[in-house]
C-alpha cells in the first residue's frame, strides 16, 4: 500500500504525495483577491519537506503559478541534495507576474508550455520534471491535443519523464490519456464529494489518480470550528466560485461541515485523526490513489505522513460512509 506506480510509466512514487500550492505564500488574481493560503514561513517549509522525506514521502506536487514561483523556489531548495529520492510534478498553462505575485491569465499554446517548462527546471533546480501537468483545466480538446504532443516531444528530449492534465472532466482526461507517456490525471476528490467516472477512467487507462482537495482545503482536517474565519490573504476568505466549502469571509459552510459531522466517528476509529481517516478513505477508494494533501508547517507534515500506517479503510467502514452521507 505504501507505493504508487505512475499509470505505465514505471515511476514509482509513495501512496501519499505532498501538495505545495500552501507554501507558495500569498499570491493574487488580476482584482487583487487571494489566490493563496496565507503568509507562510520559508525555514519552516524547507524542514517540513525534509521531515517528509525522512517520513517516507517521495511525491511533491507543485505548479509554477503556485506564489508565481515561489512554491518551485522553496520545493528545489528544500530538495538539494537529495533530487533522485524523490518525484516532481509541477504544471503549467497559466500566465504570471514574479514582481507583483500576480496570475494575469492563460496560455495553452505549445510555444508557452517549452517557456514555462524552462523556467520551472530552473527554478526548481533541476533538468528534469518527473510528472509534467496541463493546468488549463478547461482548454479546447483540439489545442489540447497539440499540447500533449508538444509534452511527447519534451519526453524525447528528456525534460521530462510523463504528463498528466489536471482538470475534473473525464473526456479531457481520456484525451490527454491518449498520449504514451500520460502517466495520470489529477482531479479533485475526498470523502465528502466522490468522483466514481474519473476513478473508471483511470482503471480502465491505467492512469494514476493524483487526487487534490483531498482534505477539502482544509475542512476535514478538523480544526476549522463554526464561525471561524480566514485570515487576510487567504483563498478561502475570498472563496471563488469553485471552492464550495467556505463562505464568504472563510466561514466554513453549514452544510458541508454537516456532512464532516456525519462522518467523523468512521473515519476517526482505529486511532486516526479525522484527516488521516480522509486520507485512508480514498485509499480505500481506488488502488490509483495518490492524494496530495497541502501543508505548511512540520506538525501537519507529520501527521499527513503517519496516515500512511494506518492504510486504506476497511470495506465496511466505506460502506458506512456511503449510507451516512446518502440520508
Amino acid at each position: 500500500m505504501e507505493n504508487r506506480t505512475l499509470g505505465q510509466s514505471g515511476i514509482t512514487v509513495s501512496a501519499l504525495g505532498f501538495g505545495c500550492w500552501a507554501i507558495g505564500g500569498e499570491w493574487q488574481d488580476s482584482r487583487g483577491n487571494p489566490l493563496g493560503w496565507g503568509k507562510v514561513d520559508d525555514e519552516e517549509s524547507v524542514a517540513a519537506i525534509r521531515r517528509a522525506l525522512d517520513l517516507g514521502i517521495t511525491f511533491f506536487d507543485t505548479a509554477d503559478v503556485y506564489g508565481t514561483g515561489h512554491s518551485e523556489r522553496v520545493l528545489g531548495r528544500a530538495l538539494r541534495g537529495r533530487r533522485d529520492e524523490v518525484v516532481i510534478a509541477t504544471k503549467w498553462g497559466n500566465t504570471l507576474d514574479e514582481s507583483t505575485r500576480t496570475l494575469t491569465g492563460t496560455d495553452d499554446t505549445p510555444a508557452y508550455a517549452r517557456r514555462a517548462l524552462t523556467a520551472s527546471l530552473r527554478r526548481l533546480g533541476t533538468d528534469r520534471v518527473d510528472l509534467y501537468q496541463l493546468h488549463h483545466s478547461d482548454a479546447p480538446l483540439d489545442r489540447a491535443a497539440e499540447l500533449r504532443d508538444a509534452c511527447e516531444e519534451f519526453v524525447r528530449e528528456g525534460l521530462i519523464r510523463a504528463y498528466a492534465w489536471s482538470t475534473d472532466d473525464p473526456e479531457r482526461a481520456a484525451l490527454f490519456a491518449e498520449g504514451p507517456h500520460c502517466a495520470a490525471v489529477q482531479h479533485a476528490c475526498n470523502v465528502l464529494e466522490d468522483t466514481p467516472e474519473m476513478f473508471g477512467l483511470c482503471a480502465e487507462r491505467g492512469l494514476a489518480s493524483i487526487v487534490r482537495s483531498p482534505l477539502a482545503m482544509g475542512l476535514l482536517t478538523g480544526k476549522y470550528r463554526p464561525g471561524a474565519r480566514g485570515a487576510a490573504g487567504d483563498i478561502r476568505a475570498v472563496p471563488p466560485s469553485w471552492l464550495r466549502w467556505f463562505g464568504e469571509g472563510g466561514v466554513p459552510s453549514p452544510e458541508w461541515s454537516a456532512r464532516v459531522d456525519a462522518v467523523r466517528d468512521v473515519l476517526t476509529e482505529d486511532g486516526r485523526t479525522l484527516a488521516q481517516g480522509a486520507l485512508a478513505w480514498l485509499w480505500a477508494r481506488s488502488p490509483h490513489t495518490v492524494p496530495i494533501p497541502g501543508f505548511r508547517s512540520v506538525a501537519q507534515a507529520e501527521e499527513n505522513a503517519c496516515a500512511l500506517a494506518f492504510g486504506p479503510l476497511r470495506e465496511g467502514q466505506l460502506q458506512e460512509i456511503a449510507a451516512l452521507l446518502a440520508v
